[in-house]
């Protein structure tokens, strides 16, 4: 027996995933439990078990530049953050609870590009663009020495780790390290060798040795009691980080210093445009460890960014990698097994797709070559790399995704869902230009469709099993020149048996499976077709264009059946919900509505992102979808449909008891209890009605009894009362009740939110209906006199 599809009409938000961090240094806690990282003007603190943000400190206000932050400390405690501001301001924050401690005019001339705390005591330095480090004590707020003989800008700044000496060690543009001493202001040592630009160091446990890396693709070993290089280490990459290891660490390839009880050697982690995480015994110029999973793509030209930093817990024994494209990788040193990615930013947000058993699993094509896969019960994320240009496109069946990108080719993935791990198992290399979508059959992963710039369309054979480890070539059974122009959307029937494509040239067409021969043309659009689906139910089509409608088609006779219009702007994408009886859609405006097909009618609009819509991908269960665009945030949405008539239903049963208990305090005559209970309900005709009643009766107790209302309630009354008092037939009731409220207004118990309006409003009604009463005391008077006049032996009361 079949059961009625219940159709949605409320849709909320349930997260929104955007950006934690485009750029700039990373801090790490001591813990290893939260990472501090820059975000566009303000600092994030970033869980880094769960990924979600813990904190923000110091955001300021949409649209507003003034004061946003350029770079940042984080104090060796972990109890306070130092920011640059763009203002010139220092601020001085409590990491904790991020209220804002002190803060002080820093005196550089232009921004100030490095911030660093001393490990003891309460000293910071700034490096700036001045070519000038100064240092200062945060507690005072006061300079305590400007140090110069750094070119350019300073990049890094550190204070020697022993706390004992007053060394600081500063790096500008002229390839040295220079090292001074902050109280007495004295330059002690220079260390020069490097011939490009210093990008990091760090000091040796001993406090003897310094390590440095550079883009000169060299690490120099300096002894610092000596102010010589140690040793001279060619790495042969371009350089970005450096961390040195402690005494007591485990490698994967069954390296244990600890076994070795050799407290002289020096050993140091270093990373740069290769991608991967490099181990060095500095004093023997030796390599103890090359990773060789890392899913850091290498930088695409010679000197270019792969890896920007490189930091090390020793509490955990990890090593956090920050990649160009602002993810985060945590490994673990004893495996170099990634335990956590974290994407800081995803760009725009180009397709997504659910995967895996019950579609747990979410893949994202970014503007990026990587392709990004969250497990969606905790959002844990996995990264696949393999495509040479940015992914455009994807698409699942079952535990298989389909990707296609703007290297021309396409690549089939496979999910194990037991430890979340995705590989590459088989490509394709047949299109001549980008691949702009792609699709799986509904029933078999052995067939799946690709459409790409050079106007063709494409048929695969897909093996049904993948045995081993190598990436298969799958065949290209038939190809056929589909459109005059750019083909942007393909899609399989339920059945597998017809494709259906979108194109530029404002026509869809259909084409058989078997032989790619050409079914039928769909021609109505006036500008070109962004998408296209197929009815799960029903043998319909549905077509989404740039003249801002939604088409649907019939596929017997290629007619269009329903036209509906609603956007303001290209319709980007598509999709059928509730068993075919509705159909979701994206815009370019940034707006999501729901459409019933039977009225044409738009359900509900929601509007959340600030830019195009690119795509949306709908679960299996159809409880929620997400959506991405270009405004870089991915949105899960939730079906509250249910949610929202039980709660009406309620509101509605709850307001009917109150009703009745409204009218059954008429019927007693309890007129004082009727009028808050009528304010509750906000039955602002009742309420005069009752006031009206009050006077009439003389009752005692209305000013008690509006005195007692607690602060929304007044409020209420008092936009009733603004509207009343424009008609002069409830000029008394209404300048009865604003007297009382203006005497709570006066004595401080009463502060409606917008007073200035209300008043405002009820002024010129009031001098109205004052100037209409004195006018009637006048004819008063005069009817007065006059009788007066007429029998001046009587004596007249007239009751004014």
């Amino acid at each position: 027996m079949a059961t009625s599809v219940k159709l949605k009409e409320a849709f909320e938000v349930e997260a929104q995933y955007g950006a934690f961090y485009t750029g700039g240094p990373v801090s790490w806690t001591s813990d290893g439990e939260e990472l501090i990282c820059l975000d566009i003007g303000k600092i994030n603190i970033i869980n880094v078990d769960t990924g979600n943000i813990a904190k923000t400190i110091g955001a300021v206000e949409e649209g507003v530049d003034e004061d946003v932050i350029y770079t940042f400390a984080l104090s060796y405690d972990n109890l306070h953050i130092l920011t640059a501001h763009k203002s010139g301001l220092l601020k001085l924050w409590s990491k904790e609870d991020g209220t804002l401690i002190k803060m002080w005019k820093a005196v550089h001339q232009g921004p100030i590009a490095k911030l660093c705390f001393r490990r003891d005591g309460n000293m910071v330095a700034t490096g700036g663009s001045d070519s000038t480090i100064r240092t200062w004590d945060y507690v005072k707020k006061t300079c305590v020495s400007a140090l110069k003989g750094s070119q350019g800008v300073v990049s890094i700044v550190q204070f020697h780790p022993d706390s004992g000496q007053n060394l600081i060690f500063g790096v500008g543009d002229d390839n040295s390290i220079n090292c001074w001493d902050f109280i007495t202001k004295e330059n002690k040592m220079t260390l020069k060798g490097h011939y490009s630009k210093v990008t990091a160091l760090d000091f040796t446990a001993d406090f003897k040795h310094l390590v440095s890396v550079s883009r000169d693709k060299v690490l120099i070993l300096w002894d610092l009691m000596k102010k010589s290089q140690a040793r001279v280490i060619p790495i042969y990459e371009a350089l970005e980080g450096v961390c040195v290891l402690p005494n007591n660490f485990k490698l994967p390839n069954n390296f244990n210093l600890a076994a070795n009880e050799n407290k002289e050697k020096i050993f140091a982690a270093v990373a740069g445009e290769s991608g991967a995480v490099n181990v060095w015994e500095c004093t023997e110029s030796r390599i103890v460890y090359t990773q060789t999973n890392s899913i850091i793509a290498k930088a695409s030209e010679e000197g270019g960014l792969a890896i920007t930093q490189l930091l090390y817990c020793p509490k955990k024994s990890q090593i956090a990698v920050v990649s160009v494209d602002h993810n985060i990788m945590v490994y673990n040193l004893s495996t170099f097994f990634c335990s956590k990615q974290l994407v800081g930013f995803s760009d725009e947000i180009l397709d997504i797709c659910f995967l895996g058993k019950k579609g747990r699993y979410l893949a994202v094509a970014t503007n990026s070559n990587d392709i990004k896969c969250y497990d969606t019960l905790n959002m844990n994320c996995t990264i696949l790399s393999g495509h040479t240009d940015i992914v455009l496109a994807l698409a699942s069946h079952k535990n298989f995704l389909l990707s296609s990108g703007k290297d021309n080719s396409i690549r089939i993935w496979e999910v194990n869902s037991g430890n979340f791990s995705v590989k590459c198992v088989a490509r394709g290399m047949k299109h001549t230009s980008s691949v702009g979508s792609v699709a799986f059959g509904k029933l078999s992963h052995t067939i799946c469709a690709s459409v790409s710039q050079d106007t063709c369309l494409k048929v695969w054979s897909v093996p049904k099993n993948f045995d081993g480890d190598d990436i298969l070539s799958f065949n290209c059974v038939a190809t056929q020149v589909a459109h005059e122009k750019d083909v942007n959307c393909v899609t399989i029937s339920p059945n597998d048996k017809i494709i259906a494509t979108a194109s530029q040239d404002k026509t869809a067409k259909l084409w058989s499976s078997s032989d790619l021969q050409l079914i039928g043309v769909l021609r109505g659009h006036k500008r070109g077709v962004w998408c296209v689906r197929f009815s799960p139910t029903d043998q319909i089509l549905l077509t989404t264009s740039a003249d801002c409608t939604l088409r649907l088609w019939s596929i017997t006779d290629m007619s269009c059946l329903k036209s509906i219009e609603g956007h303001e702007s290209s319709v980007l994408r598509g999709e059928f919900i509730s068993n075919g009886m509705q159909l979701l859609s994206a815009g370019a405006d940034g707006l999501l509505k729901v459409w019933n097909i039977k009225s044409s009618e738009c359900c509900t609009t929601l509007d959340k992102h600030e830019s195009r819509i690119w795509t949306v991908a709908v679960s299996h269960d159809e409880t929620h979808f997400y959506s991405g665009g270009s405004d870089s945030q991915l949105i899960k949405w939730k079906d509250v449909t249910e949610e929202k008539r039980l709660t009406e239903l309620k509101e509605r049963q709850d307001q009917f008891l109150q009703e009745q208990e409204l009218n059954n305090l008429l019927a007693q005559k309890k007129t004082l209890k009727a009028l808050r209970m009528a304010l509750k309900l906000d039955k602002p005709n009742l309420t005069l009605k009752i006031i009206n009643t009050i006077i009439k009766n003389q009752e005692q107790g209305l000013e008690e009894t509006i005195a007692a209302l607690n602060e929304l309630h007044k409020e209420s009354l008092l936009t009733h009362t603004t509207t009343w008092n424009t008609n002069s037939k409830n000029t008394r009731p209404a300048q009865l009740v604003l007297n009382i409220l203006i005497k709570e207004m006066l004595a401080g118990r009463f502060k409606p939110s917008n007073m200035s309006k209300m008043v405002e409003d009820s002024i010129p009604y009031t001098e109205r209906h004052f100037k209409r009463m004195t006018e009637y005391l006048k004819d008063l008077k005069f009817i007065e006199f006059t009788l007066k006049c007429m029998q001046p032996h009587i004596k007249m009361e007239v009751d004014s």
